[in-house]
């Protein structure tokens, strides 16, 4: 029993949040560094360890995912205000047409999830899906949450992604099999959460079009807008960099000069980093905008996202505190003993870490070793074990992920119309997954 109060402690922490940001109407950013200090507070951690806890959640994760976001953000500008944007749009709405348009967004947001930090995706894919929603005329929120379902899911399920290769690696899980029975796994999973889960959403067409990105059709028409394939090659820019070191990695020597580089360039900051140069000629000189129109719609985008990346540092500072209290070892130790099928298990021991640490990567690399000695006591094949785990790691979000603030700040939503949307994609993705790992687990 000593191991659930903790976990306890965190949940009281997270309705003092909601209550904080729902009814008392206190800024995002202060709510989430009172309760981080409560949670503290509440768990006896020392106060030298609160500093140096808050000190490293913000600082590491605005480093990381808060750069990630801007320079994100600075690319989806510059592609929305020269009307590279519009074009992917319309050439999608052309090919698709209304009827099949969340099916395309399906595919991309698969390729861009399996390909890119979520971050990144996150920020390249929404402008293109509001221009998308603009053209078709259509309650954009019916296009998030596909582009959505599938951009997490496949982050979560698929190899380069950091907690599926560290569950892969932990597990000792054939590569090969986990690409087969991960995309086996992921399309049911999108499916549910993308095009069925929005049906039994009330409201949806409610919901205020975002303004992302400064969009003028008469000014296109005085620029030299890219083409199609040029459009959608810049943003995936980052993509092809990651993918490419990957696949060196594979075949070539680890002290080869290829692997060396792409290492480099193909890091989540450098590769974003060179596709923003990219685009700052392409979408801006080479558009026919000068320099300072291009810088201009860095600076809108810096702006426009410089509130997020706060409460995202914030969202970073409870997470820490979080895990620095041990909270994660304490519900691992809670459910150890509990008798379950092993699947659901490790699911749901993923599940509660992510609840508590609001991190994908973290709950699935800290899973990974819980439920390993999982594969010497039950006859399961370890590929399914960590696509069990990996499922787990991408369900339901709490106000402590820095992904739940990313949706709600971006599209100015409440509380409850993140949860509903976000959090509820989320849910249906990571429980359909675990009912497809489990029916494999039948035949193989």
């Amino acid at each position: 029993m000593e191991h659930w109060i903790p976990v306890l402690w965190v949940a009281l922490s997270i309705v003092v949040l909601l209550f904080l940001t729902i009814y008392v109407k206190l800024h995002s950013f202060v709510a989430l560094l009172i309760v981080a200090v409560l949670v503290a507070f509440l768990t006896g951690l020392p106060m030298d360890q609160l500093v140096s806890a808050i000190s490293k959640g913000a600082g590491n994760t605005l480093a990381g995912v808060g750069l990630i976001v801007v320079l994100g953000a600075a690319l989806g500008q510059l592609m929305t205000d020269c009307g590279a944007s519009k074009r992917v749009a319309d050439v999608i709405l052309k090919t698709c047409g209304t009827k099949f348009l969340k099916w395309g967004l399906l595919f991309i947001g698969s390729i861009f999830g399996t390909a890119m930090f979520f971050e990144v995706g996150f920020v390249i894919m929404m402008p293109l899906v509001i221009g998308i929603a603009r053209e078709a005329k259509v309650p954009y929120m019916y296009l998030v949450i596909p582009s959505l379902a599938a951009l997490a899911q496949a982050h979560s399920l698929l190899p380069p992604q950091p907690g599926p290769v560290a569950l892969m690696t932990s597990l000792n899980a054939d590569s090969g099999l986990v690409y087969i029975f991960g995309i086996i796994t992921l399309i049911p999973s999108i499916i549910a959460a993308g095009i069925i889960l929005p049906r039994f959403l009330g409201g949806l067409d409610q919901f205020k079009m975002p303004l992302i990105g400064n969009i003028d059709d008469n000014a296109y028409e005085k620029l030299k807008v890219p083409n199609f394939a040029v459009s959608l090659l810049i943003p995936l820019l980052p993509a092809f960099l990651m993918v490419g070191h990957t696949v060196a990695a594979a075949f070539l020597p680890k002290e080869h000069p290829v692997v060396y580089v792409l290492n480099f360039l193909g890091s989540p900051i450098i590769s974003l980093f060179l596709a923003l140069l990219v685009a700052l000629y392409v979408f801006g000189i080479r558009a026919g905008r000068t320099f300072a129109e291009a810088s201009n719609s860095i600076s809108s985008a810096i702006k426009g996202i410089s509130v997020v990346v706060l409460i995202i540092g914030a969202g970073g500072v409870f997470k820490e505190v979080i895990i620095t209290a041990g909270v994660g070892d304490h519900i691992a130790a809670a459910v150890k003993g509990v008798n379950l099928n092993p699947l659901i298990l490790a699911w749901i021991i993923t599940a509660v870490i992510r609840w508590a640490t609001g991190q994908g990567a973290v709950s699935a690399i800290t899973a990974a070793g819980l439920v390993a000695p999982l594969l010497g006591v039950y006859d399961i094949d370890p590929v399914l074990l960590m696509l069990a785990c990996a499922a787990g790691s991408n369900t339901i979000t709490m106000p402590n992920d820095a992904a739940f603030w990313l949706m709600k700040e971006t599209f100015n939503l409440s509380m409850a119309q993140t949860f509903k949307t976000w959090g509820l994609l989320e849910l249906v993705n990571s429980l359909v997954g675990l009912g497809i790992v489990l029916i494999l687990s039948l035949f193989i």
